[in-house]
């Protein structure tokens, strides 16, 4: 419905119909047509107000026509709610209302990841505060002093507010990288478990196991797993025979294994 209804003659401002008979007609009709046609009129009379409201809002993340109707749904909840038995005029109940809609919204549907109602409150000061100060010294960006300064905030404060903003929406992990020609995505930098750190337990587990063999033992292992001699060299180096190297090492394998996994239970 257009704003231009009846209800909105004879007052000087679109944005302000005169409706205080309307809303005392709407609270004496019993549920039904009649107090339906005349909720939407209220409700198309005051919208563009709201739809003002909204436009406040602009430019934070959210496409206007989104916030539009976010707006006009407070506004039906205020239509709702309102009681001119109390005195006060709808607009003074209407714009408290159909703002705290917008802002829930932004609290409620906008934020990916859960930050806290006063690091929100940081972020919005440290937003507003930056951007008088990217006016007044044009050039370069504004220190983390001078938004503190501005802000009336501690730099601590300030710094995470700062970081706040970052946390609003989240980058994909398909995202290439800024500068990347060739396809090159945040998913590629992404760590994973690394099979040497377990390489790395074993080999402290069995540090001083191999410490306490005798020096003979200690020999042959150091020649086999990291000399990467094979058996018949390490018996024709001690004298020995190939089976006896074998045996050795089979045994003094056997042997740490076992005090390894004791120690670990």
């Amino acid at each position: 419905m257009r704003s231009d209804t009846p209800l909105a003659k004879g007052h000087p401002h679109d944005d302000a119909p005169d409706t205080a008979t309307a809303f005392r007609r709407l609270t004496e009709l019993p549920h039904g047509p009649e107090r339906d046609a005349l909720r939407e009129e209220l409700v198309s009379a005051w919208l563009p107000m709201a739809e003002r409201l909204a436009g406040r809002f602009r430019n934070r993340g959210e496409s206007l026509d989104d916030l539009r109707q976010v707006a006009a749904l407070g506004l039906v909840k205020a239509v709702d709610r309102y009681d001119p038995e109390r005195g006060s005029a709808f607009e003074s109940y209407a714009v408290p209302t159909v703002t705290g809609e917008i802002k829930r919204h932004f609290r409620d549907h906008m934020w990916t990841l859960h930050v806290p109602r006063r690091v929100q409150d940081l972020r919005n000061r440290v937003r507003f505060a930056r951007q008088d100060l990217t006016q007044t010294v044009p050039g370069r960006a504004p220190t983390l002093a001078e938004i503190a300064e501005r802000a009336q905030l501690s730099e601590e404060d300030a710094a995470a507010g700062l970081e706040a903003l970052d946390s609003f929406t989240a980058l994909s992990l398909d995202a290439e990288l800024p500068g990347s020609e060739d396809g090159y995505a945040l998913r590629d930098v992404l760590g994973g478990p690394d099979p040497a750190l377990d390489v790395v337990v074993d080999r402290e587990a069995v540090k001083p196991r191999i410490a306490a063999l005798p020096e003979r033992e200690r020999d042959i292992l150091y020649m086999r797993f990291f000399g990467d001699m094979t058996q018949s060299r390490i018996a024709e180096r001690l004298g020995i025979s190939q089976m006896h190297v074998s045996r050795l090492i089979s045994r003094c394998c056997d042997r740490l294994r076992d005090q390894v996994m004791r120690d670990a239970a």
